[in-house]
């Protein structure tokens, strides 16, 4: 078994629900939710002409390889009607992997870690709140201490 952290946001329509209802697919999806962090309130990122977002983090568990992770999140995402019309532009549903395992993988179609999380609050504070002795495989910091860098 495989785990996983999933950042989700939301800054169109009902952003808490969006999340809540992204969050029940993917167990849906036979992917076991460990932990769910807080639902937090931020300003948009790159963009920012936009509604402020609703974010969180889940830690995960499967058996999925990471490619077919992203998959089913894709799937979750486009059965939700994400509609991508610009790079940071709105949307009602974003699911990305941030880590899974300590793999660093770097190809066209998938990236881990995901390749700006650590200059986000609004990704490495709710892995803080869950997990924050992770290690980011790449920098090889706790999540907590880049967290508390970029306050």
């Amino acid at each position: 078994m495989h785990k996983a952290f999933i950042a989700l946001g939301s800054n169109l329509g009902d952003k808490r629900k969006n999340i809540e209802i992204a969050i029940e697919k993917i167990k849906e999806k036979g992917i076991k939710i460990l932990k769910v962090s807080s639902i937090i309130e931020t300003e948009p990122y790159g963009y920012k002409d936009q509604d402020s977002f609703l974010n969180a983090v889940c830690l995960v568990e499967t058996s999925l390889d990471a490619f077919s992770l992203l998959r089913v999140l894709l799937n979750i995402e486009e059965e939700m009607g994400r509609k991508r019309i610009f790079k940071w532009g709105p949307r009602n549903i974003d699911l990305d992997i941030i880590f899974y395992d300590d793999l660093v993988i770097e190809s066209e179609e998938l990236i881990i870690p995901h390749p700006d999380a650590h200059n986000r609050t609004f990704v490495m504070g709710p892995i803080s709140e869950i997990e924050p002795d992770f290690v980011h495989p790449v920098l090889k910091r706790k999540v907590i201490d880049i967290y508390n860098d970029l306050l």
